[in-house]
């Protein structure tokens, strides 16, 4: 008969969210995983495997708590509209705990090395299909007449994920979020007004 677990999955799965988000993925030891979990390292390699098999647990659970923004912001009724939710929920998911500023997954790729190149490989195609269901989206606003037929959504998409981006790492570098709130206004005085609105 096995032994029953001692722990409970989704109470390890927060707490080492929020190690690796702190200290990235090669900056975090499993010893830090441990002592955030408070599980002894073969309970944690039995029920997650090894740290690379945990990461991609950890981004899975990181993105349904934390970049349902992202996801939400597909479902607003005009292309301005859901680049404001993209670019307002960025700034206030960045900026909301001093400790665990900017995203996880960006800081997890701008600091792999070549030993972690499969993960940085990840994160790459997790931000390439987030960049894809935005220019979908684009492409359905633009058939349905809320963008101008010059529009290029792929561009737009890319344009996005870009300030997207450099607000996280400026997060993560310190910047306040009022200053951050000031980027993505500056970024959406550029946006392409629907036919018929000046």
């Amino acid at each position: 008969m096995g032994r029953h677990r001692e722990f409970n999955i989704d109470d390890a799965l927060d707490a080492a969210v929020k190690v690796f988000w702190e200290k990235g993925y090669e900056g975090t030891s499993y010893d830090d995983l441990t002592r955030a979990t408070g599980v002894k390292r073969p309970g944690l390699y039995a029920t997650f495997g090894n740290k690379e098999a945990l990461f991609q647990k950890v981004i899975e659970r990181y993105t349904q708590r934390y970049l349902h923004h992202m996801t939400d912001a597909l479902s607003e009724p005009t292309s301005r509209k859901m680049a404001e939710h993209v670019l307002y929920g960025t700034v206030r998911m960045a900026t909301c705990d001093p400790l665990h500023r900017g995203c996880l997954g960006i800081n997890g790729a701008l600091a792999c090395s070549t030993d972690a190149e499969p993960i940085r490989e990840m994160l790459v195609r997790c931000r390439a299909q987030g960049e894809a269901r935005l220019r979908q989206r684009l492409e359905q606003y633009k058939k349905d007449g809320d963008l101008p037929e010059f529009a290029d959504c792929a561009a737009l998409a890319a344009y996005l994920v870009t300030v997207n981006y450099g607000i996280s790492v400026q997060a993560k570098a310190g910047v306040s979020q009022p200053q951050l709130l000031a980027v993505a206004e500056q970024a959406l005085a550029g946006w392409p007004a629907a036919p018929g609105e000046k």
